[in-house]
């Protein structure tokens, strides 16, 4: 005994069109065919499809990562090597290299304030020997020599020798910070960097790396040459604050 279609138990027949036609798919607003789901994507209410998995052992395919539209490809900079645009390390710098790049920057922090300096300090010596000029019984000239006193230009000169003295001091660090080159290292083609990245100390690590240049003479003066046998041509201030000076031609 059959029971039929378990989907239609009564036995009814399909609703047919006029004339035996066949039923046709339903119309969208105006006549219009409804949407036919694009290819590889189920349209709705279609059973969404698992995304296909590798074999286990298979490497894995991983999507790289695009950029803005319109922006350069850039790669990524290796460890340990100074940014780019700032020039590449051949090696370690020389002593001599770093003791003319010394040279060269004591020269232009200290010429124009030592000028200032010479001439404030040349005016009171030049007050204290007409003081001394005078007899020692001679009181008159003494106290007259006494009250006229060194010149006020004198001490405008040390204060403004000081302050040009500083000013150029920490315009030095902020170079050795942000480029790892003051003037007298670009001269000489060598630059300071981080031993472990190879990226400029920074100002505080600058500043730190400058106090610790104390090591290198508390020690008679051993540290400063320290870089003649040194591996890797640091100093006792360079091993303290982990940092190498590099060529960059």
């Amino acid at each position: 005994m059959s029971f039929g279609d378990p989907n239609n138990p009564y036995g009814q027949q399909p609703p047919q069109g006029p004339y035996g036609q066949q039923p046709q798919a339903p119309q969208g607003p105006y006549g219009q065919q409804p949407p036919v789901p694009p290819q590889g994507q189920p349209g709705y209410g279609y059973p969404q499809q698992a995304p296909q998995q590798q074999p286990y052992g298979y490497p894995q395919q991983q999507v790289p990562q695009q950029q803005a539209y319109g922006y350069p490809q850039q790669a990524a900079t290796p460890y340990g090597q100074p940014m780019a645009g700032m020039g590449m390390p051949t090696g370690y710098a020389s002593w001599g290299a770093r003791l003319c790049a010394m040279l060269i920057d004591g020269l232009i922090v200290g010429l124009v304030p030592g000028i200032l300096y010479a001439i404030g300090f040349g005016m009171i010596t030049a007050s204290t020997s007409k003081i001394n000029s005078c007899a020692y019984d001679d009181l008159s000239c003494r106290t007259e020599a006494s009250s006229a006193g060194p010149p006020a230009i004198a001490f405008l000169l040390i204060g403004i020798a000081a302050l040009a003295a500083m000013a150029a001091g920490i315009f030095m660090l902020i170079q050795e910070g942000n480029k790892g080159q003051t003037i007298g290292k670009k001269a000489m083609s060598i630059r300071v960097v981080r031993e472990d990245t190879g990226q400029p100390l920074g100002f505080g690590m600058a500043f730190v790396r400058r106090l610790a240049h104390f090591l290198d003479s508390i020690a008679c003066y051993v540290g400063w040459l320290w870089p003649l046998w040194d591996d890797k041509a640091q100093t006792f201030a360079d091993k303290a604050v982990g940092s190498v000076v590099v060529k960059t031609q």
